[in-house]
């Protein structure tokens, strides 16, 4: 049987349910009682159970039926989402403020020494930097726009590819001078910092991938230095503790400060991952949107030792 008008159907259940009759519902939903009545028979005709018990006498109070009252706490807190997630939006909207996604390793490499300039670009726009660690729902938290490391493809997002990425090792100036590498395979035999949150299902590299990718046949010590947070492999780099296997975005600045050098820089090892940047389609119409998408854009193509980053859609899912 064809599917009733859901969100309009279980907001007429949830307020009958609610007031104990439709009439009461139909005075908060600005209907008529028949209306409701309907929505809720469809609802209940669709399920094939009833969801009110109803006096045969007369417009006697409402009772839920088993099914219902088990039913009806998941339905009240999925509603309360939505009105929540619209009631979020429709505050954005009214402010004028950008809000965007961000993981917090880009966000302290690479978008907040950037950032100065877009403000000076556009000092009317607001900008809230969400810093998740977690893929969180757009919808949900009032997100406008961001920008995500992965294969590009987000179910209910539209995608476009801003930067690719190259893995390579990287140590301190210091720490460079006093290892004497000669050749590729001598890396595996110093300390090695290791990034614990690259999750190899993921796609992101770890230090056994790299090597063989690399085509370096060497076995490396198994304890170095364990960190679950790319800036702080970084960091740990920078302070010459080990030799960190580096995502060429997040150390672009600390490679052009000097703080890190890039160890044979003949070994290319492209990521299968990318920079994206990812937003609701309906966001598209945003002036303020427009603004930021096109100031990465530009930001992106500064950068030295990247290419100019070819701007183009991978993709929208409904």
């Amino acid at each position: 049987m064809k599917s009733p008008t859901h969100l309009n159907a279980l907001r007429a259940f949830e307020a009958s349910a609610r007031h104990g009759s439709f009439s009461g519902a139909a005075g908060e939903l600005n209907v008529t009682a028949a209306a409701v009545g309907q929505l809720v028979r469809g609802l209940e005709d669709w399920l094939g159970s009833p969801l009110f018990h109803r006096s045969a006498s007369g417009p006697a109070r409402l009772a839920l039926t088993d099914l219902a009252e088990n039913a009806l706490p998941d339905i009240r807190a999925g509603l309360g989402h939505l009105s929540l997630g619209l009631e979020r939006m429709k505050e954005t909207v009214a402010s004028g403020l950008l809000t965007v996604a961000v993981s917090p390793a880009f966000t302290a490499k690479w978008l907040l020494p950037r950032f100065e300039r877009f403000q000076a670009e556009f000092p009317d726009i607001d900008v809230r930097l969400d810093t998740s660690v977690k893929l969180i729902d757009y919808v949900t938290h009032g997100i406008d726009v961001g920008v995500r490391y992965g294969a590009g493809s987000w179910p209910g997002l539209t995608a476009e590819k801003l930067m690719d990425e190259e893995i390579f090792p990287v140590c301190s100036p210091v720490l460079q001078k006093t290892l004497g590498l000669t050749a590729p395979i001598d890396i595996a035999h110093h300390t090695l910092i290791h990034d614990q949150s690259a999750d190899p299902a993921a796609g992101l590299m770890t230090w056994t991938v790299w090597l063989k990718k690399a085509g370096i046949d060497a076995s490396f010590r198994s304890g170095g230095i364990k960190l679950n947070n790319a800036i702080a492999v970084l960091q740990a780099a920078i302070d010459g503790q080990g030799i960190a296997l580096a995502r060429g975005i997040l150390a672009h600045d600390d490679l052009a400060a000097g703080r890190l050098v890039r160890l044979f820089p003949q070994i290319t090892v492209p990521s299968a991952l990318a920079y994206y940047v990812v937003y609701r389609p309906e966001c598209v119409t945003l002036s303020r949107f427009a603004a930021f998408r096109g100031w990465l854009i530009r930001e992106a193509a500064k950068d030295a030792a990247l290419a100019p980053p070819e701007f183009t859609p991978v993709g929208r899912s409904a």
